[in-house]
């Protein structure tokens, strides 16, 4: 029976539908940041503590599920919302004006946060593994994409941004310009109903998010930030390799990883289905459109060169071509045999029950038809473990639109549509923030569902007893 992950556990339209002071909550008791408080705390040693590191941090966290988009923001509303102050940590007993921190404080905290980007990372890897605890399934079914996000930072030309590359080398960083990002450009093809063929071209200054999700849960198990001009498929390998690193059982009980064209790259294929311990390889499916990069205008090509009468096409849907008439007709994909690593193809006129005048000379007189096996080795890229003209291919690939969802809500219920982000260093820790803050509100709230769970079971073990009783 194919198992169906538990809903009722989690959604994230049960999150959505929470307060904000609700969602701060969950976030502040299921976040696993005591290592981090305290390893911040000592390195402030017996300075002053008019702004205390918790109290601090808290209020970052609360910037993030607040949506304020800066600094002021958030301080206005730590000003106005004296609950919020208390949540944070902030001295209940004193005046906004005296316990609210400024902006400079915000900023030298920020500073020193940045420092820690690896133990937010770490933050961020616990919770996928709590999650993964805690979720049944998690991680079977993933899906990766990436996010463009522009910068704050104005670009400037190439020898401008050469001068003031030298010149915070000499002085230190200029906070006003921007010159870790640089230009990315994303091409949409398609063809429409009448045959034409269609291109969008989107242009922007900045980074991109690259993001490995839950296809089911809709939650994230890995990031990277890169430049804009950093291409998809690298740091989709990258991301791979990081996976199997930190958590392991999750990459060996995956299933399958879903990803548009821009992944399409045969070291990635092979790196899902064939990478790990030679003795134990990874064997998750990739489900990967290939990009039409047929240059010579052919349709199909011969699956053995002068040979047979066997071809293929670009996504690898075989074709047979009758020896007599010379019509062409798509074979049928009838499933991957892993001990022979190969896909088994079969004549259509045995299976639909077609007549074709060279049936007798193609099959050899066999009932069952011709049976054509397809070695992946023969193009890695072109002919994978599933076929891309497959129904299970289809129903696959149908899941990467939840890395999509979740990219909206960083865009809408993060604030990276409109945000004062630049450099490199604040983009990836504020990108890491929003991602801990999503983690940790489904952590929170798949404990609380769970604890409802129990506490019905106890209510209702008493009236079943008595009822066996009874009986």
């Amino acid at each position: 029976m194919a198992s169906i992950p538990d809903r009722g556990l989690f959604c994230w339209e049960d999150v959505e539908n929470l307060g904000d002071l609700e969602r701060l909550k969950l976030v502040l008791e299921a976040i696993p940041d005591e290592f981090l408080m305290r390893k911040m705390e000592r390195e402030r040693g017996n300075g002053r503590d008019d702004y205390p590191v918790r109290a601090m941090w808290n209020s970052i966290l609360a910037g993030v599920v607040f949506q304020h988009e800066s600094e002021a923001s958030l301080r206005r509303e730590l000003s106005r919302n004296d609950r919020l102050r208390w949540i944070c940590g902030f001295d209940p007993l004193k005046e906004a004006e005296d316990v609210v921190p400024d902006a400079h404080n915000y900023s030298r905290f920020y500073d020193n946060l940045f420092e820690h980007q690896d133990d937010i990372d770490q933050i961020f890897h616990r919770l996928v593994e709590a999650l993964k605890e805690e979720l049944p399934n998690f991680g079977r079914h993933l899906a990766t994409d990436s996010k463009a996000i522009e910068s704050h930072g104005r670009p400037k030309g190439k020898e401008a941004h050469q001068k003031l590359a030298r010149k915070q080398l000499e002085e230190g960083p200029d906070r006003r310009r921007d010159l870790d990002a640089d230009y990315g450009v994303k091409t949409y093809k398609g063809r429409r109903e009448d045959g034409t063929k269609w291109e969008r071209v989107i242009r922007w200054f900045g980074y991109k998010l690259h993001l490995i999700v839950d296809a089911d849960y809709e939650l994230p198990v890995g990031y990277e930030v890169t430049r804009a001009s950093r291409p998809d498929n690298r740091s989709g390998s990258r991301m791979v390799e990081e996976l199997d690193t930190k958590h392991p059982d999750m990459v060996r009980g995956c299933e399958a990883a879903m990803a548009d064209k821009a992944y399409d790259d045969g070291k990635l294929i092979r790196q899902l289905y064939e990478g790990g311990l030679e003795e134990s390889p990874r064997r998750i499916l990739p489900i990967i459109p290939k990009r039409d990069d047929w240059t010579g205008g052919e349709e199909t090509r011969p699956l053995l060169e002068g040979a047979d009468n066997i071809t293929y096409d670009c996504q690898g849907q075989l074709y047979c071509h009758c020896q007599k008439t010379g019509q062409r007709r798509q074979m049928v994909y009838w499933g991957y045999e892993k001990g022979r690593q190969c896909q088994k193809w079969r004549c259509p006129a045995a299976v639909y029950g077609l007549q074709c005048k060279g049936y007798q000379r193609c099959s050899q007189g066999k009932d069952y038809g011709r049976v054509v096996r397809v070695s992946r080795e023969v193009d890695p890229r072109t002919f994978l473990p599933v076929a891309r003209t497959s129904a299970k291919f289809e129903r696959l690939y149908k899941k990467r639109t939840s890395v999509e969802r979740v990219n909206g809500r960083l865009d809408v219920s993060f604030g990276f549509e409109n945000h004062y982000i630049r450099g490199k260093k604040k983009m990836r820790a504020r990108c890491s923030l929003a991602l801990i803050v999503m983690l940790a509100m489904a952590l929170g709230r798949v404990r609380e569902n769970k604890a409802k769970k129990e506490d019905e079971e106890e209510k209702r073990s008493p009236t079943l007893r008595s009822l066996v009783g009874a009986t």
